[in-house]
């Protein structure tokens, strides 16, 4: 397996994984209600997807939403067929790679307004468009802001970096002070925080960590990239 996996399978045994996947659209027949949804996660940075209503806004917090909002629920495929709507007209992703999330979840402003507002206005663009299927029943704008939830107030300390994978005899150690999705952002010994993707965790015996309770971290930390930064630093520690 790759050192970077986060799924705990290889490439092929994670394709058959996905064999079965309303994500995958490879089960178009799924009876259920799906709730098409706008998520935000931080500045120029949002996306349009589909849960099904059953799971409420679990699939929003899985994917470390730091905002978000309700489009409209339906049937499976009129949902896809409003998401594709969205990609196509307003160039609105249906996917965001936790790399970016992460990187900017560091910046984001502190007035909750401020941060439903490209929300408010991917909303109203996506209502007033034409070729909405039938089926598709349209939801109101009304923000949901996981900010409290995840721990990122005001008084968090920004992240400056994420572990980029899991090495044997390596270690973290750290105090929580915040947790958005899968991402557990640690307080190291120098006051510094890094986030560790949790799905990187699949297959590895944890131990507690032995030695200096000082000592860095001693995984692979890639330092995220400062807006208009021209080069990437590699390491951190």
């Amino acid at each position: 397996m790759p050192a970077r996996s986060t799924g705990g399978r290889c490439e092929e045994c994670a394709r058959l994984d996905r064999a079965h996947s309303v994500a995958a659209d490879t089960l178009a027949d799924d009876p259920r209600p799906y709730h098409v949804y706008l998520a935000w996660f931080g500045p120029g940075m949002a996306k349009v997807g589909i849960t099904a209503v059953e799971r409420g806004s679990a699939r929003l917090l899985e994917q470390g939403a730091v905002c978000f909002t309700w489009l409209g629920a339906g049937p499976l495929m009129a949902a896809r067929r409003t998401e594709e709507l969205l990609r196509a007209a307003l160039r609105v992703p249906d996917r965001i790679p936790y790399a970016e999330k992460r990187a900017v979840r560091s910046r984001l402003p502190v007035d909750g307004a401020e941060r439903a507002a490209e929300l408010a206005d991917l909303h109203a663009r996506a209502a007033a468009l034409a070729g909405w299927p039938e089926s598709l029943a349209p939801a109101p704008f009304h923000p949901v802001d996981h900010v409290r939830a995840f721990g990122l107030d005001q008084d968090t300390p920004a992240a400056v970096g994420d572990v980029t994978e899991l090495t044997a005899g390596g270690g973290v150690r750290g105090e929580l002070v915040a947790a958005a999705g899968p991402d557990l952002h640690l307080r190291t010994a120098r006051d510094t925080v890094v986030v560790l993707d949790t799905r990187l965790m699949t297959g590895w015996d944890l131990v507690p960590p032995a030695g200096d309770e000082d000592a860095p971290a001693a995984f692979p930390v890639r330092r995220f990239e400062a807006p208009g930064d021209a080069a990437r630093q590699d390491g951190l520690f």
